[in-house]
């Protein structure tokens, strides 16, 4: 429990909101694991048998009952909005969010671009279905609820990093989590860095020093649909230049270049995302390889260069096409 103090009460923050979005946690099917239907278990059903932090409750939402396969725009929107709505709520002390694992990572990014600092907001997900041998969602869960209630997650919340993934007994920052395998229960990763923390018999044990610095970071306001279209394009061994142009011709409005190696781009692109940057489409560039940053080299695309994964780069591209200051892409 936490105490939020006002200038007219004292309101004991022990409420923990957990929005349900569906995914393989919530998801029913045979025993073998893999022939399941994502989605199916109402956020509330899932907290059947699961031990919740001393003194606090949970109070659920369904926000989407989805695979996350299939997440868009609208889905992100509505998150966002349920998000700021239960963070608001002086009696809510953390956001608890339930999500599948096929692009946890970029959900987890976009929440930590748009949410305001002050409250940590956990996402859990789960390999197995809840109808499966040793499903792992109800460990997930449980261990969502412990790192949700830690001080060390409202440190790093406060300090204006909010997001923070759970999984498998580990803890991941939303900047550096990825899923780096199929279909094992132990698929998350944050290499090279590794995990933020452990979850360790209802205890977090912090492998990374806490921030102490605490930032005003206020909810990025988000437009109407449609947003931006945004696209990411990698280069490879072959690669022609009609697939960028034809983006272009689209109406494509950003274009995040996933580059070989240390960020370099195929000779036969760069006519095209010149052809691009004059039409009005912005362009990012970045690596392909799973670790390592670039390292400026000149001869390259001018393209600006940025330290994130291609999937996260395109969310940050997207909401930098939100705002008024940026002219319009051109038009399909």
């Amino acid at each position: 429990m936490r105490q939020n103090t006002s200038t007219n009460a004292s309101t004991v923050a022990n409420t923990l909101a957990l929005l349900g979005m569906g995914g393989t946690i919530a998801g029913t099917g045979s025993a073998s694991g893999v022939g399941y239907q994502a989605g199916q278990i109402a956020a509330q059903d899932l907290l059947g048998g699961i031990a919740v932090p001393a003194g606090c409750v949970v109070r659920p939402q369904q926000v989407r009952q989805l695979d996350s396969k299939d997440i868009g725009d609208g889905d992100w929107l509505a998150l966002a909005q349920a998000c700021g709505q239960q963070l608001a709520d002086p009696q809510v002390a953390a956001v608890v969010i339930t999500h599948g694992t096929d692009t946890l990572e970029e959900t987890a990014w976009f929440l930590q671009c748009v949410l305001p600092a002050g409250k940590p907001v956990v996402l859990t997900c789960a390999m197995r279905p809840a109808s499966a041998l040793s499903a792992d969602g109800p460990a997930n869960l449980r261990d969502a609820l412990v790192c949700a209630v830690d001080e060390g997650a409202l440190a790093w919340a406060q300090a204006g990093q909010p997001v923070l993934v759970v999984a498998a007994g580990e803890v991941h920052s939303a900047a550096a989590v990825r899923k780096a395998h199929a279909y094992q229960v132990h698929a998350l990763s944050s290499a090279p860095a590794g995990p933020v923390a452990w979850v360790e018999e209802g205890r977090l044990r912090w492998a990374q020093r806490l921030p102490q610095q605490v930032v005003v970071k206020n909810a990025v306001p988000l437009p109407p649909l449609p947003w931006p279209w945004v696209e990411v394009v990698t280069s490879h061994a072959g690669a022609r230049a009609e697939g960028v142009d034809a983006l272009v011709a689209a109406g494509v409005r950003g274009l995040v270049v996933a580059g070989t190696g240390n960020g370099t781009v195929h000779a036969a692109w760069l006519p095209a995302l010149q052809r691009a940057r004059a039409a009005g489409v912005l362009i990012v560039r970045t690596t392909r390889c799973v670790e390592g940053r670039i390292v400026q080299a000149p001869g390259q695309d001018d393209a600006e260069v940025v330290d994130l994964p291609p999937l996260k780069a395109r969310i940050s591209l997207m909401l930098r096409c939100m705002s008024p200051s940026v002219p319009p892409g051109p038009s399909p």
